[in-house]
């Protein structure tokens, strides 16, 4: 479906890509690149199939728990391939046996260069809240990068705190952890516009 593809895009690595059923049978955790602030590691997975050989579940294993573990999961489909909606259907029904179905996801339609402008227009109308793209596309690679920035930081809260002189180490964490949305220096310290997840923000609080 070229998921390897992307991650190796997103990730700036050299992540193995056959066009090969099981070439990936690890996960693979990279980080996004460029760098975010705060770090995203990015987990390529193997892709699920129907009637799964019981003597390459083990293989699996490390997979399903990295999908449970996801803040968030991308559905990379191949969108050329005529029998995507039954592979989609059977990747939902694993999710949901293991019970990560309720794990935010997003579908990203790959490999839109091999469709017809007017195949791509039906799909769009058919999933109009997928990512249509091409792993192969340097802008549709940052348009990925973008949207998966979007995503954590939507789920930001943002507080103003005031950061004594004394406690000067706790502005490099923040921008560590989260968004320095401004900072103003006065008199008892530098009073600080934050936007980080809430447990990041109860922390440094």
């Amino acid at each position: 479906a070229g998921k390897s593809s992307l991650m190796r895009a997103l990730t700036s690595s050299e992540v193995y890509v056959e066009d090969k059923l099981f070439a990936t049978l690890d996960t693979t955790v990279r980080a996004l690149t460029p760098e975010a602030k705060p770090r995203i590691l990015v987990s390529d997975t193997v892709g699920f199939i129907k009637k799964l050989p019981h003597d390459l579940v083990a293989s699996f294993k490390s997979t399903l728990d990295e999908a449970l573990e996801a803040s968030l999961l991308l559905h990379v489909v191949d969108a050329a391939d005529p029998s995507f909606r039954e592979q989609l259907d059977v990747t939902r029904d694993v999710l949901r046996e293991i019970g990560a179905e309720q794990v935010p996801s997003r579908l990203v339609m790959n490999k839109v260069d091999q469709l017809t402008p007017e195949l791509q227009a039906e799909l769009g109308v058919e999933y109009p809240d997928a990512w249509f793209i091409s792993a192969k596309r340097a802008e549709d690679v940052k348009s990925v990068r973008a949207r998966i920035i979007e995503f954590f930081e939507s789920r930001y809260a943002e507080a103003e705190l005031t950061v004594p002189y004394t406690a000067q180490r706790l502005i490099s964490e923040m921008h560590e952890q989260g968004r320095v949305v401004s900072e103003k220096y006065e008199d008892d310290g530098v009073k600080i516009v934050f936007r980080a997840d809430p447990e990041v923000l109860d922390a440094l609080r």
